[in-house]
């Protein structure tokens, strides 16, 4: 009977953990993992295990802030170290987010071109349905459907299969480290972390925890969450890189973003190869497209102390919902007009991302060690000398990445 009954507890607490982690796989995502696989193969498959290692260990502490002192990660910046530096920091991560969600609905339009449909058409169709899913929807309601189109990502795997890797090559290139001294491996190694752990993930994490209300008594379960969610996107990620290492890297296709692949995949893989690659990038084109622009509302709503949270209405939190509905709009406009700076708004997006997520992760390392606010879930001291390894390795890492982008020709 108590078997039964975790289970059923663990089917009531699960949805961040699990939503946050393959939503990550989005649009900007799906393009590292593709570039990377046919850029190089196999030969950066060894990278997941440790970024997988470090995801887990990260999204864990911000669940437990969230699961113990049932606010946000924005509103516990603010209590603990001030507005100004939650807003400077929620400003910088508003203009990361705009882009994170310009490139997201850019591979909603590619994937719905490649499918013969017009972007003039679904990019407007995409955009109102996910407003009104948000806007007029319950919290519930969002998660039920999140995570239902979670399950549309085994697309990823489908494609890796029909590819026909050599899976003994597979195997050794993952568990095998495979260095090169190569300026593009470093940048595309770094890309790789710092596509996997983003800002807006920790935001999202803990005030979606929040508001679902999860208790310390469901920690456990929470956790387990955690855990799996961070797993199943490693798998996915593992995945788009055995598709397109298998096929575009023998053939020297070079490519720069998801759309790209999936259309280089037809004439290799065959049409289904390629439409379920495509219609997985529309699938993580437009969930992304929900969940980042409500991590920007979350974030600053807390940081700024109004109202937050999808069970709300528009009279009952005004701010929360008109920053949702203009960053979707704004987006929206920039894909469709002509000439828009696709690509600068996309390389700014990561270089600010690149820059505030070493700081972000300082702050969460910080809160959840003060047994003020933690109590007796502060980080056990081995638990911590991971945290903060974690915390040093990615923020050197991003810094490295910034600079690649900065100065691409140094």
């Amino acid at each position: 009977m108590s078997r039964w009954r975790s289970i059923l507890l663990f089917l009531s607490v699960m949805g961040p953990g699990i939503i946050t982690a393959n939503i990550d796989n989005d649009a900007s995502g799906i393009t590292t993992y593709s570039v990377v696989g046919a850029r190089f193969g196999y030969a950066l498959l060894w990278t997941l295990i440790p970024t997988t290692v470090a995801l887990v260990v990260i999204q864990e502490m911000v669940a437990r802030m969230g699961v113990v002192t049932g606010k946000g990660l924005s509103d516990l910046i603010r209590e603990n170290y001030g507005v100004k530096a939650a807003f400077f920091m929620m400003l910088g991560l508003l203009v990361a987010n705009f882009g994170n969600t310009v490139a997201n609905l850019a591979g909603w339009a590619a994937s719905m071109e490649i499918l013969g449909m017009s972007k003039y058409v679904m990019v407007p169709l995409g955009a109102l349905s996910i407003w009104l899913l948000v806007t007029k929807g319950s919290y519930r309601t969002v998660e039920k459907i999140l995570l239902a189109a979670c399950l549309l990502y085994v697309g990823y795997v489908i494609s890796g299969v029909m590819a026909k890797p050599d899976w003994n090559e597979v195997f050794t290139y993952t568990v095998v480290p495979h260095l090169k001294w190569d300026a593009e491996y470093i940048v595309l190694s770094i890309g790789i972390i710092g596509t996997t752990i983003t800002p807006w993930m920790q935001f999202y994490l803990q005030s979606s925890i929040a508001e679902k209300g999860i208790k310390k008594e469901d920690y456990k379960a929470s956790r387990l969450d955690v855990i799996i969610g961070c797993s199943i996107t490693d798998i996915i990620s593992f995945f788009v890189i055995v598709t397109c290492g298998a096929l575009l890297f023998p053939k020297g296709i070079r490519i720069n973003e998801a759309a790209e692949a999936a259309a280089a995949l037809r004439p290799l893989a065959g049409d289904y190869a390629s439409l379920i690659f495509a219609l997985s990038l529309a699938n993580a084109s437009i969930l992304g497209a929900i969940i980042v622009p409500l991590a920007t509302a979350y974030y600053v709503c807390e940081a700024m102390g109004w109202e937050a949270g999808v069970n709300k209405t528009f009279s009952e939190a005004p701010q929360f919902m008109w920053i949702y509905t203009l960053t979707l709009v704004a987006a929206s406009l920039v894909i469709l007009l002509p000439g828009a700076p696709l690509v600068f708004l996309m390389v700014l997006s990561a270089i600010i991302n690149g820059l505030l997520l070493p700081f972000v992760l300082v702050f969460a390392t910080l809160l959840v060690n003060d047994r003020k606010i933690m109590g007796a879930y502060v980080n056990p001291k081995g638990y911590n000398y991971i945290s903060w390894g974690t915390v040093l390795v990615v923020a050197v890492l991003t810094l490295l990445f910034v600079f690649a982008a900065v100065f691409p020709n140094v």
